[in-house]
């Protein structure tokens, strides 16, 4: 499973135990917040993209919706979202568990602009009932991140 995929990951930086599951599910940014308790804007979700043939991760803020016109400009190339079954082929975790750590090798993961208005956010851990919390130099860091991008619209 993913989630074992991503607590290995962690687990080298002796954080595993920082990663939470939950009795109920945190698919959606509704439902991670309710689990977490926390505004929906801080859970940093993970949306999977198609670029040149090749999986791509954008983590945003809860709150924000891709800008098309400003997606085009940064990646030249229209927004093509991953279907379910390309996510979890291409990226290596299921749709409401997504998340920019143990991906697949040639997977690009970028951070949206909209999340450094948070101290902490909480990302997926590879399940549809995980999260953990990570400032956002960590975030930056574990999601080992090939840079920043502004492409987030509503924040």
């Amino acid at each position: 499973m993913a989630i074992d995929r991503v607590k290995t990951y962690f687990k080298q930086y002796n954080m595993e135990e920082r990663i939470q599951e939950f009795d109920v599910s945190s698919a959606t940014v509704d439902l991670a917040a309710q689990a977490l308790s926390c505004e929906p804007a801080r859970i940093a979700k993970t949306l999977s993209f198609m670029v040149d043939g090749h999986a791509m991760l954008i983590v945003a803020a809860g709150d924000v919706k891709i800008d098309n016109h400003k997606y085009k400009e940064q990646f030249h190339t229209k927004a093509k979202m991953l279907t379910p079954e390309e996510a979890e082929t291409l990226v290596g975790h299921a749709v409401g568990g997504v998340c920019p750590f143990a991906v697949n090798e040639d997977v690009t993961v970028y951070l949206d602009e909209s999340l450094k208005r948070f101290e902490t956010v909480f990302p997926a851990c590879g399940s549809s009932n995980s999260a953990i919390e990570l400032t956002i130099p960590e975030l930056e860091k574990y999601s080992q991140c090939a840079g920043w991008v502004d492409v987030g619209k509503g924040c």
